[in-house]
């Protein structure tokens, strides 16, 4: 338990708001909830600062439904990535506070609300993700949902390609500031190199398999990205928007915390 949850777990009990016995029964809250097909981790916040996430793709509605479950009763925020429609109609059912973003097919379920989160938590740092092409969105969309999540300021500028470089330069103020940048390229991948050599902060690439053949699928940007020239650009996997959400997230807390300390 994060001394933040001690405390506040310490100030109900001196209130009156809840009990001793309660309170011990969270102390001793297990680490590990075994349901047989999955092991959910209920310390990775604790650890790494952010609940385990769900990844969907190969599950069944009901083991999904048990693990989203399984957060939720430990007060954890549960964020969902690779949700299919199938997926995604059944925890409508279930969960029907969550939010779902179909295009990046994402569920998130915070322990309390939106606004409330958003109210009562400073958001850690700003994150820009810039797509080259709208053909590029899911993957970006996962990314800025993902940064979301982890109580970033998320930003999305989408269709800024090399193609009409123009269109990148006349939002440059908009993202010059921003403690990290994601972009998502397919094609030819050439538009982080770009960003790159604009900035001061790190700038996470995400090659998509989003072109015509001899980008074999997201292998063509994957290599121009790793070959980048600019010193601040790093690679995710092909088509990882949560990967670059998640690490561009962490950075940007990270420098906001610097900055202030």
């Amino acid at each position: 338990m994060e001394p933040s949850d001690l405390r506040e777990l310490l100030e109900q009990v001196k209130a009156g708001g809840m009990g001793v016995a309660e309170a011990l029964a969270k102390l001793e809250a297990p680490a590990m909830a075994d349901l047989g097909f999955a092991n959910v981790d209920l310390h990775r916040r604790q650890r790494c600062g952010f609940p385990e996430v769900l990844y969907c793709e190969g599950k069944t509605c009901e083991w999904v439904e048990a693990v989203v479950r399984q957060l939720v009763d430990a007060g954890q925020n549960c964020l969902a990535t690779r949700v299919n429609d199938e997926q995604s109609v059944a925890l409508t059912q279930c969960f029907p506070r969550g939010v779902q973003d179909r295009v990046a097919r994402t569920f998130w379920l915070p322990v309390e609300s939106m606004a409330e989160s958003t109210a009562a938590k400073p958001q850690a740092g700003r994150v820009v993700i810039i797509t080259a092409g709208t053909s590029d969105l899911p993957v970006a969309r996962e990314a800025l949902v993902t940064a979301q999540a982890l109580g970033a300021e998320a930003h999305l500028l989408a269709d800024v390609g090399v193609a009409g470089i123009h269109r990148l330069l006349r939002h440059r103020e908009e993202f010059s500031g921003a403690e990290a940048i994601i972009v998502v390229a397919g094609m030819d991948g050439a538009l982080p190199s770009v960003v790159g050599g604009l900035v001061d902060c790190p700038v996470v690439a995400v090659p998509t398999s989003v072109g015509y053949g001899a980008a074999f699928g997201g292998l063509a940007p994957l290599l121009t990205m790793l070959n980048s020239c600019a010193a601040n650009v790093v690679v995710v996997n092909i088509d990882s928007g949560f990967k670059a959400g998640y690490v561009a997230a962490m950075i940007a807390r990270r420098r906001v915390v610097h900055a202030t300390s």
